[in-house]
C-alpha cells in the first residue's frame, strides 16, 4: 500500500510539473506574437543613394571663341618690339556754375514769403476798390496814400488827401454853417469816397475854435463837395477814407 502511495504522488508532481512547463510555454508565445505584431517604435531610415552630376559650361560664343583661339600678333620694327599708344587723357569737363545762393533760401518760405507780407501791396480797407485807368488830367499826381498816415480815419482806417474838382461857393455852405464864423477858422471831416466824385458817411475829425459847429455844418453840406478820389500810383481808389479841410481866410456873418 505504501508502494502505490508512492507511486500516486509522483505521477501527480509530474502532471503539476507539465502544467506549469505548458503554461509557460503559452506564455512566451503570447509575448512572442504580441511583439510581432505590434508596430515597430524604432523609425526605419531610408536607404537614399548619393546621385553626383557634373555641370558642364556652355560654350563660349563664336566671336569670343575665336577672339581667344587667335593669338596677337607683335609687328617688330628695327628689331624693337613696338608698344601699344597709350590712350590720350580727356580734358575734364569745366565744373559747372554754381548758381548765387539767395539769402532768402536761409529763411523758411523764401522770397515768396517776403512778397506776400509786403503791406503796400495789400488793400487799404475791404470794401476798398482800385480802379485802373488815368482818370482826369486834373488829379493828383503823387501818392494820395502816402499823404497820411493810417489810423486817423474812423475804426483806425487810412485817411487820403484830395483835390476839389469843384470848390463849394460862399451861397452853398452859407445855409449849413453857424452865423459869425470868425476868420482863421477851420474845420476837417473824414468821409468815404464814391463813384462821381462824391462822398458819404462823413463824420468830425477836428475844427477851431472848438465848439464853433463848422465841422457839424461840413457834414451837411458834404453831399454837395465834388472831389478828386485818392490815387495810388495811376490807380484810383473807390471806397477809401478821404480827409476834407476848409481853411476860413475871413470872417463871415450870415
Amino acid at each position: 500500500m505504501h508502494e502505490s502511495y508512492l507511486n500516486q504522488s509522483d505521477s501527480a508532481r509530474r502532471r503539476r510539473m507539465a502544467a506549469i512547463a505548458l503554461t509557460l510555454l503559452a506564455h512566451v508565445l503570447i509575448i512572442w506574437v504580441l511583439l510581432n505584431l505590434s508596430p515597430s517604435l524604432t523609425p526605419r531610415l531610408l536607404e537614399r543613394t548619393l546621385s553626383t552630376f557634373q555641370v558642364t559650361p556652355p560654350p563660349p560664343p563664336p566671336q569670343l571663341a575665336q577672339a581667344i583661339t587667335e593669338k596677337p600678333t607683335v609687328k617688330k620694327t628695327g628689331g624693337s618690339q613696338a608698344r601699344a599708344k597709350d590712350p590720350v587723357p580727356k580734358a575734364p569737363a569745366p565744373p559747372a556754375a554754381q548758381a548765387p545762393v539767395s539769402p532768402f533760401g536761409l529763411l523758411p518760405g523764401g522770397a515768396a514769403l517776403f512778397e506776400a507780407a509786403d503791406i503796400g501791396k495789400l488793400p487799404q480797407h475791404p470794401e476798398d476798390r482800385e480802379t485802373g485807368g488815368s482818370g482826369d488830367g486834373a488829379g493828383k499826381g503823387k501818392d494820395s496814400a502816402s499823404v497820411y498816415g493810417p489810423g486817423e480815419g474812423p475804426g483806425g482806417e487810412r485817411l487820403y488827401d484830395v483835390d476839389w474838382v469843384k470848390r463849394p461857393t460862399d451861397a452853398e455852405l452859407s445855409p449849413f454853417l453857424p452865423a459869425n464864423v470868425p476868420a482863421g477858422s477851420w474845420a476837417m471831416i473824414a468821409c468815404r469816397m464814391v463813384e462821381g466824385y462824391r462822398v458819404e458817411n462823413c463824420r468830425s475829425l477836428g475844427e477851431s475854435p472848438p465848439g464853433s459847429g463848422l465841422a457839424r455844418g461840413m457834414r451837411l453840406a458834404s453831399w454837395q463837395f465834388r472831389v478828386f478820389p485818392p490815387r495810388v500810383g495811376t490807380r484810383k481808389i473807390i471806397g477809401g477814407w478821404v480827409r476834407i479841410r476848409m481853411d476860413f481866410t475871413k470872417s463871415a456873418t450870415r
